[in-house]
């Protein structure tokens, strides 16, 4: 199935790169960007990203405004991978509990052990969690860029 193989894809590129620019826009529609750390996992044939992360009051505002934000993988080699997706907040303690053991268990460079910042684990009031739904996924690579194939993307 295409969009199984575009998930899988999207997935081996950005737990690849690990990092990545998160866009999301104010009440103005002017953008802003910082660089996040998701993790992508295949729920049946749905694809879910997670982002553990502070729920400062610049990112609360902007997604009450817009639940919508993209994500987008560089690296130097030009592979390319994009997520548009639409997020909300998840004050679940036990998905909360689970998405962080994912983290902990996942080899590196993507693993990270979150509970070594924040001591008070998933409970915590000072961290949230992020579900990322995504909507629309390109990936491209220096072929792509120079013309010579198409880039994988859904829908």
């Amino acid at each position: 199935m295409v969009v199984e193989n575009v998930q899988k894809e999207f997935i081996e590129v950005a737990h690849r790169i690990v990092w990545c620019t998160v866009a999301t826009v104010d009440r103005h529609g002017r953008p802003r960007s910082r660089i996040l750390h998701p993790y992508w996992e295949l729920d049946g044939d749905q694809l879910v990203g997670w982002i553990v992360t502070r729920p400062t009051p610049v990112k609360v505002a902007h997604l009450a405004n817009s639940p919508y934000l993209s994500c987008s993988y560089w690296d130097p080699s030009h592979d390319t991978a994009f997520a548009d997706c639409r997020a909300e907040w998840i004050d679940d303690v036990p998905t909360r509990q689970r998405v962080w053991e994912l983290y902990r268990d996942a080899p590196e460079p993507l693993g990270f052990d979150f509970w070594s910042v924040f001591a008070d684990g998933p409970p915590s009031e000072i961290v949230s969690l992020l579900r990322l739904t995504p909507y629309r996924l390109r990936i491209t690579d220096v072929a792509t860029l120079s013309g010579q194939k198409a880039p994988l993307s859904w829908p």
